[in-house]
């Protein structure tokens, strides 16, 4: 059975708008390795718009070089999107229907080295199933005073153990946490 990961970034008063953070060389090469790592990337709807920004070919200028590996990595990735709204998918993507949890339990089911959940609402979903295997948050040194916030609302406390970190030179920190069972 293939782990499911979750990686986000969060400020030190737990925003996760992503226009709060601004991106760095060290963060997007991370970012990078770990979807490397994956079979694919599970994303809702609102998260896989936001990250077709990454498509190929950017126009020069667009974007600074040290970008292109993760923009390269994304493209590459196979994508599977979780969404009542979209009619159809591109992008190496494909649509993911029905029941959110049996559907993921089956990706998980298959053979391979993992997937990896971004965003917000649907990793929150799936952390009231108890399907994520690994959660990584990647703290940036910022305090921007507003929302959204991460898992606001969840139903029950997940009790997490700590089995990794990365510090940046920016002075993120990658905190990886696996949840007790």
């Amino acid at each position: 059975m293939r782990p499911l990961r979750y990686s986000i970034n969060v400020t030190l008063d737990g925003c996760v708008d992503h226009r709060a953070i601004i991106p760095d060389e060290d963060t997007h090469r991370h970012a990078a390795e770990i979807i490397a790592q994956a079979d694919a990337l599970l994303f809702g709807r609102v998260t896989y718009e936001l990250m077709e920004w990454w498509r190929e070919p950017a126009p020069p200028g667009a974007r600074p070089d040290w970008m292109e590996p993760f923009a390269r990595t994304i493209n590459a990735a196979k994508k599977y999107v979780v969404s009542s709204t979209l009619n159809k998918v591109d992008w190496n993507a494909e649509l993911v229907r029905g029941d959110l949890g049996t559907a993921v339990q089956q990706l998980k089911r298959e053979s391979g080295k993992g997937l990896y959940v971004g965003g917000v609402k649907l990793p929150m979903a799936l952390a009231e199933l108890g399907l994520i295997d690994e959660y990584e948050f990647i703290v940036q040194p910022w305090l921007v005073g507003h929302g959204p916030t991460l898992f606001a609302g969840l139903s029950k406390p997940l009790d997490l153990k700590l089995v990794g970190r990365v510090e940046f030179g920016s002075g993120a920190v990658a905190m990886r946490y696996e949840p007790r069972r």
